[in-house]
C-alpha cells in the first residue's frame, strides 16, 4: 500500500499525464518561431511526470524500511504563519514588479524570502543571502530576457 507520498506522486503523475495529453492539441511551430506553444508545457509536464514516477518508485522501494508512524504529540508543530508570510512576500513581489521592475523586485524578493524561511544569524550568512539573491536575479533575467525572449517589466519609478 502506498503512503501519503506515494499517493501524492500518483495524483501528480495522473494529472501531469492528462495535461500532457492535452498539449498535443496545441498548434505546431510557425516559420518564424522554432518552437510552438506546447513546447515548454510539455517539458515541464514531462519532468513533473518523471519526478512523480520516481516518487512512487521510491515509496514502493521503502515499503519494508518504513519507521513506525509517529504519535501526534511527537509530530512537528504546524507553522501556518510561515506559509502566510511566504504568500505575503510573493504578493508584495508581484505588486512591486510594475513599480520598481523585475531586477530590483526579484533581488529584494529572494532576500526577503530567504530571511523569512531561515533568518541569517551573522554577517557571513547575510553575504550568502545577498550573493544567492544576486545570482538568482541575474540568471533569471538572462534566461527570460535573452533565451526565452520574454519582455520583463521595467519599473515606472526606476526605468530599470
Amino acid at each position: 500500500m502506498l503512503s501519503r507520498e506515494g499517493i501524492a506522486g500518483l495524483v501528480c503523475l495522473v494529472g501531469s499525464l492528462v495535461l500532457l495529453a492535452a498539449t498535443w492539441g496545441l498548434p505546431g511551430p510557425t516559420l518564424l518561431v522554432p518552437v510552438g506553444p506546447g513546447f515548454y508545457p510539455r517539458i515541464i509536464l514531462g519532468i513533473t511526470a518523471a519526478l512523480s514516477l520516481a516518487l512512487i518508485v521510491a515509496d514502493c522501494a521503502a515499503r519494508g524500511r518504513r519507521a513506525p508512524a509517529r504519535r501526534q504529540a511527537d509530530a512537528a508543530p504546524e507553522n501556518y504563519g510561515l506559509v502566510v508570510a511566504c504568500f505575503a512576500a510573493f504578493g508584495l513581489y508581484v505588486a512591486a514588479l510594475p513599480w520598481i521592475g523585475f531586477r530590483i523586485s526579484t533581488f529584494v524578493f529572494v532576500i526577503a524570502l530567504q530571511a523569512v524561511l531561515a533568518p541569517p544569524r551573522d554577517r557571513k550568512a547575510w553575504i550568502v543571502v545577498g550573493t544567492t539573491a544576486l545570482a538568482t536575479t541575474l540568471v533569471a533575467y538572462y534566461l527570460f530576457n535573452n533565451y526565452l525572449l520574454v519582455l520583463l517589466p521595467r519599473g515606472r519609478w526606476t526605468d530599470f
